[in-house]
Formats: structure tokens, C-alpha cells, sequence
């Protein structure tokens, strides 16, 4: 078979050329256009030399050291577009939405499957979320801003997804606690930003495709009424499916007996996470699926089993403080929680003092308005408002294990435009408890989610 025009000039330009068309209508943008010039240039005419590095010898061969540079260019130039706009890898560091996700567990996120969004801050060090390995400094400039614009997608975000997403209150940062809601620590300091500032600063402004990303469930969209009750979700009055990995706490009584560790490895916890305490006699927090509660159930040494269901005043370390919206009329805690709508775009609601609290980041925050209260009367941009359109869907994100995990009910909604994207494959997983090779889990390799 003649394959020959696999090396035609022209057929190379079509290919590439039709591929970058593609890219250019996905991206809606039609400047771009002009880059259809440098490859019919780079195939077709050859006017410029593109790789000015590119050198010959007199032998007519190639520096070594400059074929590596051109290779070193090229994969960092495509590795840095892929991450971009189609797969980016991503790390469970913590145990939020076990046993579904296992810290350790490395993944593949799909950004075509909500559409991905255009950098609003391009100018970035590549393949470098935020921050610079070894000096800590950020990894970007905001020397040029865009405005939000997603591209189209294969689906938008569902009810139950798996979803990886910008951290709403990730917008400002404490340098001496990075990993922490700088939020959440000046409300612990009763809403002093001066102190909390001067304890555990400098603080960084992050905008929103720079914000430390988090993956946790949807467990309502946009328009939906959620219900935590007793520790069960329910959404428009419906239970949510009974997804094999959903844990809950619960205090484990014994006759005086510690289960033994090679049984509880078998149950599928970990040892070193379960803690006896021998003046219950048991374990006062034992977390647990259905499927390992049952399992733990059935044994012998096991004389009772008491869910830890938090009813109001909520139990310590939760509190109105720690607890969206932060203020002490909304009697909820972490398993009785709601019913609280979750705001939809183009939908209006009513504003009151009440339910201010609920909508207020929405409205000064996620959708750049100025909001004041005087006198008790509410301020839009300078004008007195009794209602609000949102202009964005807004998703309540919890974590699988549901005692374990700062989601939703601790931060609130989570805007459409912090949509990073999908999981859909485990590429690597490893134990941090055991030792190479017993550390890595084999049966988690290249699974699907």
C-alpha cells in the first residue's frame, strides 16, 4: 500500500489545519483564525523559520542538546493545552468523600464533560496550579484578566455527580494557613480581619480558576430544595440513592474488647484510624458504610451500635459560627440541615433581614454587587431592593463521608463558574499506612469512576 501522501505538504496542512478550525469554532473566538496562517506557513509555503533553534552542523545533523530543547518545547506546549481544555490529573488529599475516593487516589478530570473554561489568568507558569514548588510564591500574573466564558461541554453538572471545582471561599488565602477557610477563621476570631490578619498572614487574593480545587458529590442543582434529616439527604422531597460508599459515625460498644486488627482490616477500615476507648468500653467513632456496618454488627464482641446523629444545639466542633449561613436563626446541623433552595439563574426571590444571610456572598461576592444593610433596609448598588434575580446556577456539594467532610453546609453554594470538572478515571492509588510495594492498591489502578 502506497502511503506516500501521509508526507504531502498539503495533506499535513489539512489535518492540522482542519484540527485547529475545530478548535477555533469550540472556542468562539475567530482572531485565533490568523494562526491558520503560521501552519499553512510552517506545511505549505515555509517562508519563516519557526524553529529558529533548530541549527544544523556542517555534517548536516542536529545538535543533540537542541533536539532535546525542541522535544522539551514540544511536550510542554501540548501537556500544557491538554491540561487546559481536555484532562487535567488531580490528588485526594483528604478523606472527604471515602470510601467512594481514597486519599491517595490519583485522577484523570475530564473538563469536556461541563465544557472548560477559558484561563482568566493565561499568564501562568505551566502545568502549575497556584503555587510555586519549593518557594511557595504564586505561580501567576494578573496582568490580563479575562471575563468567565465556559465552552461548550458534553453535559452540564447533575444531580450526584462526582464534580471538582473551584473552592468558593478559596478567593482569599492566610499564607501560615493555606489549606484553611480564611472565612471561617476571622468568624473564630469574632470577625476580627485585623487579628486574624496579623496571626496567621500576609493573605493572597486568588481569582476564581486560581482557587485550591475540591471534589465532592452534587447533591442538588440549581433550583432544587434540599433536606438533610437525621443524617439522610433528601432533594424535592425524595431520598438520595444509597451510593454503596456513603459513611456515617457511629459509637461502637464492645464487652470490653478491642476488635482485633487484622478483623478490622478485613471489615475494610483502617487501624490506625479507629480509636478505642476502654471507658465506654468501645469505639466512640467508628466510621462506617451500611455494607462494613453490618459487618461490624454481627460480631460477637459487639454489644450495641448508636448512630452519632447531631441534632440542634449542634455538637462541638460545630456551631451557628462554623455552620452556613452563620447566623443563629437557622437552627441546623450537620445531619439535620435545611430545607434550604438552592438559587437558580434568572430565578428572583424575596430579601429580608431573615434570609439575607443565605444569598448574601451570592449577591456582593460570586456576582459583583454592592450590598449594604442601613437602618435596617437593603441596598443593591446604591439602591433599595425587596427582591434579587440571581444570574448564575448555583450546586450544593457534600462529601460521601458525611461526618468527615467540609463541604456545602460549612461554605455554602457553589457557583457554575467554579465548575472545574468530572472524574472519570483512577489512574494510581496509594496506602499511605503501608509500606512500597503494599502501598499501592492495584485493584484501584486505571478504574473507572
Amino acid at each position: 500500500m502506497n502511503l506516500g501522501f501521509l508526507h504531502n505538504k498539503w495533506f499535513k496542512f489539512s489535518i492540522w489545519g482542519g484540527l485547529y478550525l475545530l478548535w477555533v469554532i469550540w472556542l468562539g473566538n475567530f482572531w485565533w483564525l490568523i494562526g491558520l496562517a503560521v501552519i499553512f506557513d510552517i506545511y505549505v509555503s515555509k517562508k519563516v523559520k519557526w524553529a529558529f533553534w533548530r541549527k544544523k552542523s556542517k555534517d548536516g545533523k542536529l545538535n543533540p542538546l537542541l533536539e532535546w530543547v525542541d522535544a522539551l518545547i514540544f511536550a510542554l506546549v501540548a501537556a500544557t493545552f491538554i491540561r487546559m481544555f481536555f484532562i487535567e490529573a488531580y490528588t485526594i488529599p483528604t478523606g472527604s468523600m471515602e470510601k467512594t475516593l481514597l486519599v491517595g487516589d490519583y485522577l484523570f478530570v475530564s473538563k469536556v464533560a461541563y465544557g472548560p473554561k477559558v484561563p482568566e489568568t493565561p499568564v501562568s507558569f505551566p502545568l502549575v496550579h497556584n503555587v510555586m514548588p519549593f518557594t511557595g510564591g504564586e505561580s501567576y500574573s494578573q496582568i490580563i484578566k479575562n471575563d468567565y466564558r465556559r465552552l461548550k461541554g458534553f453535559s452540564e453538572v447533575k444531580r450526584d455527580d462526582i464534580v471538582v471545582f473551584g473552592f468558593p471561599h478559596g478567593d482569599t488565602v492566610l499564607k501560615a494557613l493555606p489549606q484553611d477557610d480564611y472565612y471561617q477563621i476571622v468568624r473564630m476570631n469574632n470577625n476580627n480581619r485585623v487579628y486574624t490578619q496579623k496571626m496567621y498572614g500576609p493573605i493572597v487574593v486568588r481569582p476564581n480558576d486560581k482557587k485550591d480545587n475540591y471534589v465532592k458529590r452534587c447533591v442538588a442543582v440549581a433550583g432544587d430544595t434540599l433536606s438533610v434529616v437525621n443524617g439522610n439527604v433528601y432533594v424535592n422531597g425524595e431520598a438520595q440513592f444509597a451510593f454503596e460508599g456513603i459513611q456515617s459515625t457511629y459509637t461502637v460498644y464492645t464487652n470490653g474488647s478491642a476488635i482485633n486488627t487484622k478483623v478490622l482490616k478485613e471489615i475494610g477500615l483502617t487501624p490506625q484510624e479507629v480509636y478505642f476507648d476502654s471507658s465506654l468500653p468501645g469505639y466512640p467513632e467508628m466510621t462506617l458504610t451500611k455494607g462494613e456496618l453490618e459487618k461490624v454488627r454481627e460480631l460477637g464482641i459487639v454489644a450495641e451500635i448508636r448512630e452519632n446523629i447531631d441534632v440542634y444545639p449542634p455538637d462541638y466542633p460545630d456551631s451557628p459560627i462554623l455552620l452556613f449561613p452563620f447566623a443563629e436563626n437557622f437552627k441546623w446541623t450537620r445531619d439535620n440541615y435545611g430545607p434550604l433552595w438552592i438559587p437558580a439563574k434568572g430565578a428572583s426571590v424575596k430579601l429580608d433581614l431573615e434570609n439575607l444571610p443565605l444569598y448574601e456572598r451570592i449577591i456582593s461576592t460570586y456576582e459583583n454587587n454592592i450590598l449594604e444593610v442601613k437602618d435596617g433596609v437593603i441596598f443593591i448598588n446604591g439602591e433599595k431592593s425587596d427582591t434579587y434575580t440571581f444570574k448564575q446556577d448555583y450546586y450544593f456539594m457534600m462529601g460521601d463521608n458525611r461526618h468527615h467532610s467540609l463541604d456545602s453546609r460549612y461554605w455554602g453554594f457553589v457557583p457554575e463558574d467554579h465548575i472545574v470538572g468530572k472524574p472519570v478515571m483512577l489512574w494510581f492509588s496509594t496506602d499511605k499506612y503501608e509500606s512500597f510495594p503494599s502501598n499501592i492498591r492495584w485493584s484501584r489502578l486505571f478504574k473507572f469512576v
